[in-house]
């Protein structure tokens, strides 16, 4: 009798285990690590010639990779709470904007004025989320007439006031300014000096810059991209509000019926978006020293494909912050690699296509495998 039990508890697929090999393929991050390897084996082999992976190089691709980690991280968080958010990109151009005419147009100090765009713009984030929750609209549809609405408005704005779409002078104007120096500085200068006198890392024979090292330091940027990945990992991982985050996008109504705040978690989840956003958006304008009306395109298409490259599923539920933060990396260093290959550098966006088709596939087999679907 005990042996009948035993075998019936054996094939009962309740309580089936699960072998060491099919852990690892549902895990989220399986795809971008092996996509991050095999890129990085790529392009030490074509182009391991060309600089790239010398200091001046991989500061090149890393940097590029922290601007897409941003808006990436944003969007995972947001995915995985089930929803998406298309006005990423239209938001970083409306927010340079902004805090542009605030500072050089109005003439508020850099600070107030990186202040008032951030309050600004998470105030849209969070109506954003509103119209979604009250309204029952699917988020692509809300956030696509948001894309328009903010596009238009931040051209218009630029145009009313100062005539042109590009707005300089931020630069000149946040001189000195302690919040403004968060976003566009540099850290550990004094390293790499050293590390130029030393001969670690090559320096400037020539010119102004003569004696200084290729790599000043680290840009704020890249620190800001590492400090979201970190805090939204451990949120996303270690908290109950992460908890939260899940069960909203897996299933929204056992969610509610559980106690999970899932109107509220959402909405946060879309406030936290248009706050990547505009970290990004304040970094890009402290590097150039200008805003531009048309910056920030295409960059939310950009941010979802690294996300789902990271292992996110597109029904919500499932993903990882370091899964993005991988999908971000490829990105830059396949965007600076295939210049440092000499590469045709349309066809990045070739690449990306292909990338995401199997993405996708490789997250609706990996759905099936944790759902049981055929």
């Amino acid at each position: 009798m005990s042996n009948n039990v035993g075998n019936a508890v054996d094939d009962d697929e309740r309580v089936k285990g699960m072998s060491p090999l099919r852990k690892a393929m549902i895990r989220p991050e399986l795809g971008a690590i092996c996509g991050t390897i095999l890129v990085f084996v790529f392009f030490f082999l074509t182009a391991r010639d060309s600089g790239m992976f010398g200091a001046a190089g991989v500061l090149n691709w890393t940097l590029v990779s922290a601007q897409f980690a941003i808006i990436a991280v944003g969007a995972c968080m947001l995915m995985i709470a089930g929803e998406f958010d298309l006005s990423v990109g239209s938001m970083i151009g409306f927010a340079g904007i902004i805090l542009a005419l605030l500072t050089i147009s109005v003439g508020l100090p850099t600070w107030l004025a990186i202040i008032i765009t951030f309050i600004v713009c998470i105030g849209l984030g969070a109506v954003n989320g509103w119209l979604v929750i009250k309204t029952g609209l699917p988020s692509f549809i809300v956030t696509l007439a948001t894309l328009f609405i903010l596009r238009g408005l931040t051209i218009f704005a630029a145009i009313a006031t100062t005539r042109k779409t590009i707005i300089g002078g931020m630069r000149e104007a946040s001189e000195g300014d302690w919040l403004a120096g968060l976003f566009g500085g540099k850290i550990f200068k004094g390293f790499f000096q050293w590390l130029g006198d030393a001969g670690m890392i090559d320096v400037f024979s020539r010119g102004v810059k003569k004696g200084m090292p290729v790599v000043e330091g680290i840009p704020m940027l890249i620190v800001w991209a590492l400090g979201l990945i970190i805090i939204a990992h451990i949120v996303l991982t270690k908290t109950r509000f992460g908890n939260w985050i899940f069960a909203s996008g897996g299933d929204a109504q056992a969610a509610r019926y559980a106690g999970v705040p899932v109107n509220r978690t959402k909405i946060l989840m879309f406030m936290f978006t248009a706050f990547c956003a505009t970290v990004f958006a304040v970094c890009q304008v402290m590097e150039f020293g200008s805003a531009g009306a048309d910056r920030g395109i295409l960059k939310e298409f950009e941010a979802i494909i690294s996300v789902v490259i990271g292992g996110a599923l597109l029904t919500g539920g499932y993903g990882s912050v370091i899964g993005a933060a991988l999908g971000a990396l490829i990105f830059g260093v396949v965007q600076q690699g295939l210049f440092f290959a000499g590469v045709e550098s349309s066809l990045f966006r070739v690449f990306l296509g292909i990338l995401l088709l199997l993405a996708v596939i490789l997250n609706t087999y990996i759905r099936r495998m944790i759902t049981g679907e055929k």
